[in-house]
């Protein structure tokens, strides 16, 4: 930076606002629309923010954003009152990142970055001014602390930099300013220096923090009339009145409040501020609106009551429905004819439904802050709970006869592990299936769970256990489909497929592949002796080899192999990102793999007994040996996914990939 220039009109500043994608997972309205487009008194709130700065006397402005929102950003910026230059970022780059290509190729002076997700950006002028008196590379700057006034509070999302910055961000790939720019720069040894506003600037992320700026804006009355145009005179309790309103003498207006044009507030309606209500908006007879933000074309009907809520764009809140601290959108007011759904909405109507929902909202609130709970979530997670703790306490005898087979049974003991797999497969997939929106399918679900209840009840009337062990598995299935619909299903079939191999054969299954199998481990066994120069001599299922004799008895048919050696297949296919048809290959390779490791571990054993004495030797390399098969399959798995890749990639010479940015 020039030292010769002193002064904020003298610097040649270069503005970075930096605006998110879509956030699906804090608010269903942020998935539709950037938290930077969403509304102040009809003004998206960057486009506050850009006429903010040019208030400031600054000439331009450049405006990163991702290629997901690039249409939605430079439409709301098209009647920006200053100079905009877009930088689109086709691949994630992090905050840094969009400093760098935003500002590399002319830094300026100075530096000056803005989140756009704000509404009451703080005086610019006085910022520079303390940078340029710290003498720091970096200026950070933090809203005051709500606890402790003056003292350090949450991150005002602005930061004032010195150009030679830019040299401690890589030159490509992603890069983030509180991760990556600010410890590099203090470990060589820059200066960077805090900074506390006197107020908040009300930077927000979801729908609290939106009605919490929303207060700072109105409550500590950081309003700015040049930003809205000309209006009609304020009255008590409205911080602005748009054109063409309609306020019924009836109705109760406790500011401060922001009517926009051409809004209706009719008879008995009451408003309680700090609320924001949108243009063309109408309040019906004896509603109730508190703490809320509705969204232009936004309609709450006669009796009914919005509470810390956001209503959004040309929704309605039908008549007598308590809407309380939640987001209210046209998915939720369509659903309100169904009872089921009007329940997942959280908008059950009439006193208890008021209780019930006040009551979630206070348990909600009282959770620690890093549970982002809202009370609808709050709400399904309890129905939920409920659920699956009456499906335990159902089937609690099956779990109980399952644990006695997997501890009794050599053939399905390695049953018992697959509850756990199942477990970190699922946290394995985690991030997979925390995108999936829950979509519940009510009569589906329900229906599928009182046919798999028939089953049951039908299964133990005839005296068939398998009935019952099945039917929890697919009790399992219908409560996914009742809780999170058809596309949680299908991302889950597969897990659900694997949680199979916990349960016991049927006993006709398993007397019909027995025998078989016996027959099969003798006979195999037999040939790899003579194979390796053994004279063996054949008695049914027994093997004489020298002086000693092995007898294959049922337990070792091999059968314990196969249950085995299907949980680790299935295991490494839902775990290895591979094609369809290579996990189908490693499936039915599963069979093979098993009976031959099966047939050296008896080869193995039948040595072994010539070679040692006495019953407890003999009796450990029994045991041993089948637990001896179990790396020895997994190399096999191993070896047949490297000959797979070996077969279908074919080699190539690595290369340096170059990524080119192309810039709006």
């Amino acid at each position: 930076m020039n030292v010769q220039k002193d002064s904020f009109a003298e610097l040649d500043i270069r503005v970075v606002v930096l605006v998110g994608g879509r956030d699906f997972g804090r608010c269903p309205l942020a998935a539709r629309l950037p938290t930077a487009l969403w509304p102040v008194s009809d003004k998206p709130a960057l486009q506050r923010l850009l006429g903010h700065l040019a208030a400031e006397g600054l000439k331009r402005v450049v405006v990163c954003c991702g290629q997901d929102v690039a249409a939605q950003v430079q439409a709301a910026c098209a009647d920006a009152p200053i100079p905009v230059t877009f930088v689109v970022e086709e691949l994630a780059s992090g905050t840094a990142g969009c400093l760098r290509d935003a500002a590399a190729s002319d830094p300026g002076d100075l530096l000056v970055v803005f989140s756009s997700s704000m509404m009451a950006p703080p005086p610019l002028s006085e910022l520079v001014a303390a940078h340029l008196a710290s003498g720091a590379e970096m200026t950070v700057v933090f809203n005051p602390s709500r606890e402790h006034g003056s003292a350090c509070g949450p991150p005002a999302e602005i930061y004032l930099c010195q150009p030679k910055i830019l040299n401690h961000i890589p030159t490509g790939g992603y890069s983030d300013i509180k991760e990556g720019l600010i410890p590099s720069l203090l470990q060589a040894g820059g200066k960077i220096r805090p900074v506390v506003l006197d107020r908040e600037v009300g930077n927000f992320r979801d729908r609290r923090g939106y009605l919490r700026a929303m207060s700072v804006l109105l409550g500590g009355r950081a309003w700015s009339d040049a930003d809205d145009g000309p209006h009609a005179p304020a009255e008590v309790g409205l911080v602005r009145r748009g054109a063409d309103t309609f306020v019924h003498p009836t109705a109760r207006v406790c500011g401060p409040v922001v009517l926009a044009d051409q809004a209706q507030i009719r008879a008995g309606a009451v408003v309680l501020g700090p609320a924001m209500i949108g243009s063309r908006t109408v309040l019906g007879e004896n509603s109730v609106v508190a703490r809320s933000a509705l969204w232009a074309g936004a309609r709450v009907d006669a009796g009914s009551e919005v509470c810390e809520s956001i209503i959004d764009y040309d929704v309605a809140v039908p008549a007598g429905l308590a809407v309380t601290d939640r987001v209210w959108t046209a998915e939720l007011s369509d659903a309100h004819g169904c009872w089921w759904k009007r329940w997942r909405a959280g908008g059950l109507t009439g006193p208890a439904g008021n209780r019930l929902s006040s009551g979630l909202s206070r348990l909600a609130e009282r959770l620690p802050a890093w549970v982002p709970v809202s009370p609808e979530q709050l709400t399904y997670g309890l129905a939920a709970a409920a659920l699956l703790l009456a499906f335990l306490w159902s089937y609690g005898p099956t779990f109980a006869d399952l644990f006695t087979v997997w501890c009794r049974s050599d053939e399905y003991s390695s049953g018992l592990l697959v509850p756990f797999l199942t477990l970190y497969i699922l946290w394995s997939r985690r991030e997979e299936l925390a995108a999936l929106s829950l979509r519940p399918a009510v009569l589906w679900g329900s229906g599928m769970f009182l046919l798999v209840q028939a089953i049951r009840g039908t299964g133990l009337f005839l005296g068939y256990l398998s009935a019952e062990r099945l039917s929890l598995i697919l009790s399992l299935v219908a409560l996914v489909l009742l809780l999170m619909g058809w596309p949680s299903l299908k991302k889950l079939a597969t897990i659900l497929v694997f949680l199979c191999l916990m349960l016991p054969w049927p006993n006709r299954a398993q007397a019909a592949v027995a025998l078989p199998l016996q027959s099969w481990a003798t006979t195999s066994a037999v040939f790899c002796l003579e194979l390796i120069g053994y004279e063996v001599a054949r008695d049914g299922n027994v093997i004489h080899i020298g002086d000693s004799s092995v007898a294959v008895a049922e337990a070792c048919n091999g059968l314990r192999m196969v249950t085995a050696f299907f949980v680790i297949s299935g295991l490494v296919v839902l775990l290895v990102r591979r094609a369809w048809w290579e996990k189908l290959v490693i499936l039915v390779s599963s069979l093979p793999i098993a009976l031959l490791c099966n047939t050296l571990r008896l080869a193995i054993t039948a040595v072994m007994f010539t070679i040692v004495q006495g019953e407890i030797w003999e009796q450990r390399f029994h045991d041993w040996g089948g637990y001896a098969m179990m790396p020895l399959a997994l190399a096999m798995v191993v070896g047949e996914l490297w000959i797979l890749a070996r077969l279908t990639t074919p080699p190539t010479e690595l290369e340096p990939l170059v990524i080119s940015r192309r810039r709006a």
